[in-house]
């Protein structure tokens, strides 16, 4: 085991899978010879050569198009498009040829493709380095969605979804690579529910996706979140001192309703937190489906943490973000209805 940040445990993980798997390769803007903007992918030009570590152009359409094509003809690899804010001019190519060609094929060929990228707001990107777009890609057939919300997680869900025959895609929340801080006051604090580091272990391992954790057990009520939120509905309810239960998703393709239902089954109650913004995101889809599977149970309307139904501002990123406060006027209303 070694402390590790996400940036690290991500590493770690691609150097695992390239040194096990010769078809594993990873490539993206700036991904290869300086190692991702956010680092990454560094070392792994230099430890495994141009031909598995590599620089793309500037067009995320030929990125993904390129992955497509490569994981058809029996290679896995790696793609990273730098900010989820440019992950659209992909989309096409997503929706229309990666995530079909296992159906349109009747099976006869996989497209075994990761997509990584960072998503959510905290380095003051604004709007166009800060989106959480992750509720598009849960629609889409064919493709499975991750996001991890600390280290060790992250290493063992990207070895999952590279290992995976069907294309995965891999969001990254930057809030989270170097570990969760106030935004307030600029610093890494223990009381927003984590660390920057985490025990994670150097060598090779996995974790099933769509498989959820409880990451507090509780009584009172039951939140449902993944990636940054988890640690902000941690803070949360340790500073209100309320007995939830907190869920963390990891995978929202598949998600794991069992572990959801048995939860909301138990307390009565439920909040679904995303950063993106309210409408139409992925929270929704989860009260939803809770409803259906836990209407008896219910004892108060389900409710949503999320961020604004407007662009990610950057003067006032701290307004937009879905802090503790949020999710502690959530809490109340909820337990007082």
């Amino acid at each position: 085991m070694a402390k590790m940040n996400m940036i690290q445990a991500l590493n770690s993980a691609l150097d695992n899978m390239m040194e096990k798997d010769p078809n594993v390769l990873s490539f993206g803007e700036d991904a290869g010879y300086f190692g991702g903007v956010f680092r990454v992918t560094a070392g792994l030009q230099e430890k495994y050569g141009l031909d598995r570590s590599f620089d793309a152009p500037i067009n995320e359409a030929a990125i993904v198009a390129m992955a497509t094509g490569m994981a058809a003809k029996g290679l896995r690899p790696v793609a990273e498009i730098q900010f989820a804010d440019y992950i659209f001019p992909g989309l096409d190519q997503i929706v229309s040829e990666l995530s079909r060609i296992r159906y349109r094929s009747a099976g006869q060929f996989t497209t075994p493709v990761t997509i990584r990228t960072p998503c959510g707001g905290g380095i003051r990107g604004g709007q166009t380095h800060s989106m959480s777009p992750e509720a598009f890609f849960t629609q889409i057939p064919g493709v499975q969605v991750v996001m991890p919300s600390n280290p060790y997680d992250a290493k063992g869900l990207l070895t999952a979804a590279i290992e995976n025959d069907d294309p995965v895609i891999f969001f990254e929340p930057k809030r989270l690579y170097n570990g969760p801080f106030d935004g307030h006051s600029g610093g890494a604090l223990s009381s927003w529910g984590a660390h920057p580091k985490g025990e994670v272990p150097e060598d090779y391992y996995s974790l099933p996706l769509g498989k959820a954790d409880v990451v507090r057990e509780g009584s009172e009520l039951s939140i449902i979140t993944y990636g940054t939120l988890v640690h902000v509905a941690l803070a949360a309810v340790e500073q209100e001192g309320i007995d939830a239960e907190i869920i963390d998703l990891k995978t929202l393709v598949p998600y794991d309703i069992e572990t959801i239902t048995r939860s909301v089954n138990k307390t009565g109650r439920c909040i679904v937190a995303q950063e993106a913004p309210r409408t139409s995101g992925f929270g929704a889809e989860l009260a939803a489906q809770i409803q259906e599977d836990c209407f008896y149970a219910l004892e108060a309307p389900i409710q949503r943490v999320a961020g604004w139904d407007t662009p990610y501002p950057h003067a006032h990123e701290w307004s937009y973000f879905p802090g503790p406060q949020r999710f502690i006027n959530a809490m109340r209303e909820v337990l007082e209805a």
